[in-house]
């Protein structure tokens, strides 16, 4: 502590007599304010008849983009389903058995059933395969246009098939 209030001292920075220019001695004065540069921003991109920002509109839309969009969507919903289920099990009364029953005595019929099941196990069959697919990539394979696009095709083919499988349960 008295090492910094003596150099602040020797600079003369001091309570008693403020020296405000002590502060601001080392800066150097800008050239233009941000309200210029960005009036020259936008008027290059006026000049050069830009678009005002990458949109999804200007990409062609691709498999791994979709695939990409999906995984992190259904990483997202597992997540706020899990935390869901998870408040739900701690507030609601009774147990799961009592909520199993409820189900039960709703009568929907197996087709609206095994739909609910499809929907449950699509998300995370997709979710599992591509997370694997990722792994993959960790290890520094699989990155040619057509090893992405085999690998795509074989996951969605893997979750429909695993999701149809678990389905039927």
């Amino acid at each position: 502590m008295a090492l910094l209030l003596r150099t602040l001292a020797r600079q003369g920075v001091c309570l008693s007599k403020p020296h405000h220019h002590v502060f601001y001695r080392h800066a150097a004065p800008m050239g233009t304010t941000a309200k210029e540069e960005m009036n020259k921003f936008w008027a290059k991109n006026s000049r050069l008849n830009r678009p005002v920002s990458p949109h999804i509109t200007i990409y062609k839309w691709s498999i791994p983009m979709m695939m990409s969009i999906t995984h992190r969507g259904t990483g997202v919903g597992l997540s706020g389903a899990i935390s869901a289920f998870a408040v739900a099990a701690l507030v609601l009364p009774g147990n799961y058995t009592h909520y199993l029953d409820l189900i039960h005595s709703l009568s929907v019929g197996p087709f609206l059933i095994g739909l609910a099941k499809f929907a449950i196990a699509f998300p995370l069959s997709y979710h599992t395969y591509n997370g694997i697919r990722h792994l993959y990539w960790d290890v520094g394979k699989g990155f040619k246009i057509p090893e992405v696009y085999r690998t795509g095709y074989t996951v969605i083919g893997l979750s429909v098939i695993t999701s149809i499988a678990l389905s039927l349960i």
